[in-house]
């Protein structure tokens, strides 16, 4: 009965819980950079190998998840959020029949999606300031792949 029990509190809590917590992919003297998903029913792995990197052209990234969508077209948005509004914002398609940028393009619901490697972010320098990343993953059905919103600190002076 005991074990009833825990089991019931442990699904109440799972239940209640109303967001993801803040996860640290790096924190370094002048650059710190955390995230979180806005996904409410999935959290990601996310990690670089160091925060330095992130202010060079490129720099590797691992990232993993559980797909629960299939994904045989991808769209991204990224939206820039300084002080609450949104500034900037930048989407583009990333898989769709017969052109696909990634190595992930093609996999379906259930399967587990890893990747280890460079990204370029096409930008030579990340801003000063402290400001909130917002990224969302779509498919062809318009239905939410993966959403993270990044938080940004930097006080580098370039």
């Amino acid at each position: 009965m005991k074990t009833t029990n825990v089991l019931i509190l442990v699904l109440l809590y799972i239940n209640a819980s109303t967001e993801w917590p803040t996860h640290t992919v790096c924190k370094e003297d002048n650059l710190e950079i955390y995230y979180k998903s806005c996904d409410p029913q999935q959290d990601y792995a996310f990690s670089i190998d160091r925060c330095s990197d992130v202010a060079t052209h490129t720099f590797n990234i691992r990232a993993a998840m559980l797909l629960r969508h299939s994904i045989k077209e991808l769209y991204v948005k990224v939206d820039l959020i300084i002080n609450g509004k949104t500034v900037l914002t930048y989407s583009e398609t990333l898989c769709e029949p017969g052109h696909s940028k990634l190595i992930f393009c093609g996999k379906k619901k259930g399967e587990h999606l890893y990747y280890e490697g460079p990204v370029t972010l096409g930008i030579k320098e990340i801003p000063q300031g402290d400001y909130t990343i917002s990224a969302k993953l779509t498919n062809e059905d318009h239905v939410s792949v993966a959403c993270a919103d990044f938080t940004v600190k930097n006080y580098l002076e370039y």
